[in-house]
């Protein structure tokens, strides 16, 4: 059956793949990962590299397979939350009270605020996240960072293809625990594989996420660079997605130092156009299985030169711990929400999440693969939050995809080599 999923090579060949990279740090011996231009950061798979119990460990970790929340949620859980955002302890809106911070940094800077409270007062060791790489500045690496200058290098948002999961190994060797920022699925498969690895778990201090629309493809980023005037990726000096200021535009500079530029809506209305396939039927994009996870309160009009505010969601009682220690030490300046702040700052994403249920469905019946969800209800989601036309485009919007998009059809990784 041209659905079923038995290996991390099925995930990458079968348009499962996020690009998380756990596999890779799970069995090494076997696996690592790449960039393929039209889709991401995926896997390569050698024969005999690794034990079948490392292959196991890899492909239950894998999120792109699928996610499950248990069936026990933590005490406190808000419940007008919980079905369609995941469990949520606590809401609030602030920004960094460093300025700098706050400034560079995609929203209010509240996971880069975060990430400098353990660093500099909770005697963390690092925090593992995604920088632009120095040798190829439109692609991205993970790094572990270990001071202020560090982070505030890294800060904005990355609209391409990135594996932090592939250097979790760095977690799992630190004298002292660290930070993890990710998309939804990268923490999701982290705090799996913390699951199989002890010394992971052990050194994993705090998980943060990042509201996530979904991963444009690299080929994405070369366009838009071309559309800011840099037509050859190797005169690339720089680029950004979004920051200083809120949203940010889009910039990119030239190694001769000319730059161009473009709005924050501009550059992502033709980013998404290029989003890998598994963020269409993906169930978690605000991070539902991170201590605590930090996105856009869009629910009102942003006025000239705001400075940037951030949506912050405590999930576990280690997250809300945390996020009210970095406010007490004066890290973060914040404001209490209630539950109707998060459905008004993201009604795109609560549709969404109704929509999944038509799209894996369809996949389904047309013998594509197609994640599997657990304690994920969304099918309530469905038929409350979405219109007649909306179910309807569910449904044949994603039967038109996969014909479209030949879901039923393996496509072996293609490396590029630069």
């Amino acid at each position: 059956m041209s659905g079923s999923i038995q290996s991390i090579r099925d995930v990458a060949e079968k348009h499962l793949c996020t690009g998380c990279g756990v596999c890779a740090y799970l069995a090494p011996d076997a696996i690592r990962i790449v960039d393929d231009l039209d889709r991401g950061r995926r896997p390569i798979v050698s024969d005999g590299g690794a034990s079948d119990a490392a292959l196991a460990d890899a492909l239950d970790a894998c999120p792109g397979r699928g996610l499950a929340h248990d069936v026990t949620q933590p005490a406190g859980v808000m419940p007008e939350l919980l079905p369609e955002w995941g469990p949520v302890l606590e809401v609030w809106e602030g920004f960094a009270a460093d300025d700098e911070l706050r400034f560079a940094a995609s929203s209010g800077g509240a996971a880069s605020a975060l990430a400098l409270f353990a660093l500099e007062q909770r005697a963390m060791h690092g925090v593992l996240h995604i920088a632009a790489r120095k040798d190829v500045p439109w692609l991205n690496e993970t790094v572990m960072s270990s001071s202020r200058a560090e982070l505030l290098a890294a800060t904005g948002s990355r609209y391409a293809p990135a594996s932090p999961c592939d250097r979790l190994a760095e977690i799992e060797a630190a004298p002292a625990p660290c930070v993890f920022i990710g998309k939804p699925c990268d923490v999701a498969a982290a705090r799996a594989a913390a699951r199989k690895r002890p010394a992971l778990e052990e050194k994993l201090g705090l998980t943060i996420a990042i509201f996530c629309a979904g991963t444009p493809s690299t080929r994405a980023t070369l366009e838009m660079m071309k559309r800011l005037g840099v037509d050859d990726p190797k005169d690339l000096a720089s680029v950004r997605y979004r920051g200083n200021g809120w949203p940010g535009n889009a910039r990119a500079e030239s190694k001769a130092g000319n730059t161009g530029e473009e709005t924050y809506a501009a550059s992502w209305g033709e980013l998404q156009k290029h989003r890998q396939w598994r963020c269409y039927v993906c169930a978690d994009h605000t991070g539902e299985f991170a201590d605590i996870a930090v996105g856009d309160p869009w629910y009102r009009e942003i006025p000239p030169g705001e400075p940037g505010r951030s949506l912050i969601l405590a999930r576990t009682e280690r997250g809300r711990a945390f996020l009210r220690a970095a406010v007490e030490a004066g890290a973060l300046e914040v404001e209490r929400r209630d539950a109707a702040t998060v459905v008004a700052s993201q009604p795109n994403l609560l549709t969404t999440r109704g929509a999944i249920w038509g799209r894996i469905l369809t996949t389904r019946a047309l013998g594509a693969a197609a994640p599997r969800y657990r304690n994920m209800p969304m099918f309530g989601t469905w038929w409350r939050a979405l219109t007649w036309r909306e179910k309807l485009g569910s449904l044949a919007g994603t039967a038109k995809r996969t014909f479209r998009k030949r879901l039923r059809e393996r496509r072996p990784v293609n490396e590029w080599k630069g």
